[in-house]
């Protein structure tokens, strides 16, 4: 079996934009004529500088080749220009590749790709959704805590059982800083009136993105023990595992990290400084699913948990679900929504989710397919936007303190 073409589809995302402004899919074919999908997480560059980086690595490793050889496949790209060390964008581009892989592989053998990563051991998924409050334009408002309050009640009555929220300031490329004590009493309030509206039924997921020093997110925490959240997210920029470790080893709060991080090394500079709890791989970023499954292993073997993150398309998180149903240490899986609205129209048949739990797929490969009429109707992109951006000015302390959200009323 020899892989003999690649084709990009980079798909614009209608408003609000929810999971990113586009979703970069891949599909490759065999000379025997089985197709397998892909998708790749890479925010670094714009989606036209990523078809190119596909092309390259797919031309330069792929084209010719027997797709079950993943091993040598990472091994050539992890190695290319004589690299030989993680890079975010290459890993990206890799990782869309290696699940295409995946889908053939899972399709060839008319397996899921589950049962070809060690069997089913989760027969069902414990998914959790971000708070996404509707003001009464209809507009997504992140400030107004009564709105984050019934959101988080609709999602407790859809079935959720656990539920991420990120109160705490913008983050930018200036990150971390230290929090306003208005961003400070904001995230403390939220978790306070959440925690009251769904008492038990439901975890708290108190997200961040890297804002704070370890200092700053060490005061934080300290606000936030009393609702006892299920973890701490990225309180600390990515890149240094002994800082965030300082965060992990002064609060009762689990830390949660890994979206931007890649490759088995990179995790395991977090797992050996005792610096998060839970990893967070995204499937599209960490270098496909048999990278994403070693990762697993390694936090198995220092008894912490995975929790895949998903931001971005439904054909990555197919990947990440058949990486979650082979997991034992599987603690929840990152969901948007019920999978309805966009991520639905753009597959065949939309990801199966049923009262908090996602059902992974029985069908051969991934268990999804993309709707070729949405792709081509959202294709191209023309945005000059990249997928996710940070704000380009500092944090400022005086604008934060004088930002108003609502917290009367409850």
């Amino acid at each position: 079996m020899k892989v003999t073409s690649c084709e990009t589809h980079i798909v614009a995302t209608p408003p609000p934009h929810v999971g990113g402004m586009y979703w970069i899919f891949v599909s490759l074919k065999t000379a025997c004529g089985i197709q397998g999908v892909g998708e790749v997480y890479a925010a670094s560059f714009h989606p036209t500088v990523m078809e190119k980086a596909i092309e390259d690595v797919f031309e330069r490793y792929l084209k010719g080749h027997d797709p079950h050889h993943v091993e040598r496949f990472f091994r050539e790209c992890y190695s290319s220009g004589f690299t030989q060390r993680p890079d975010l964008t290459m890993m990206g581009v890799v990782s869309g590749l290696e699940m295409a892989c995946w889908d053939i592989i899972g399709k060839a053998a008319g397996k899921p790709v589950y049962e070809l990563i060690g069997g089913k051991v989760n027969h069902k998924l414990r998914s959790y959704t971000y708070l996404y409050p509707e003001n009464a334009k209809g507009e997504y408002d992140y400030d107004n805590v009564e709105l984050a309050v019934e959101c988080a009640l609709q999602n407790k009555e859809r079935g959720f059982t656990a539920l991420k929220f990120d109160p705490a300031g913008p983050y930018t490329a200036y990150s971390g800083h230290q929090l306003s004590q208005n961003d400070l009493e904001k995230s403390a309030t939220f978790c306070e009136k959440i925690r009251e509206a769904v008492g038990t039924s439901c975890d708290l997921l108190f997200g961040t993105h890297g804002q704070m020093t370890p200092a700053a997110a060490i005061r934080l925490a300290k606000r936030l023990e009393p609702f006892d959240p299920l973890w701490f997210e990225e309180p600390v920029p990515p890149g240094q595992a002994e800082a965030m470790a300082q965060v992990a080893g002064a609060t009762s709060i689990p830390v949660a990290t890994g979206e931007r991080l890649t490759t088995k090394f990179e995790f395991h500079d977090v797992l050996k400084n005792r610096a998060a709890a839970i990893l967070q791989m995204n499937l599209g970023r960490v270098g496909g699913i048999l990278e994403g499954k070693k990762v697993a292993a390694l936090a198995e073997a220092y008894y912490c948990q995975i929790a895949p993150h998903l931001y971005n398309g439904p054909v990555g998180a197919a990947a990440s679900i058949q990486l979650a149903t082979a997991t034992p240490n599987f603690l929840i899986q990152e969901s948007i929504g019920t999978w309805d609205g966009f991520h639905a129209e753009v597959l065949q048949e939309k990801i199966d989710w049923q009262d908090g739990y996602i059902i992974p797929s029985d069908k051969p490969g991934l268990g999804v397919e993309l709707n070729m009429e949405t792709v081509r109707a959202c294709s191209p992109y023309t945005e000059p936007t990249l997928h996710l951006s940070m704000d380009a000015r500092p944090y400022d302390y005086k604008r934060q303190s004088s930002t108003h959200w609502k917290k009367t009323g409850l």
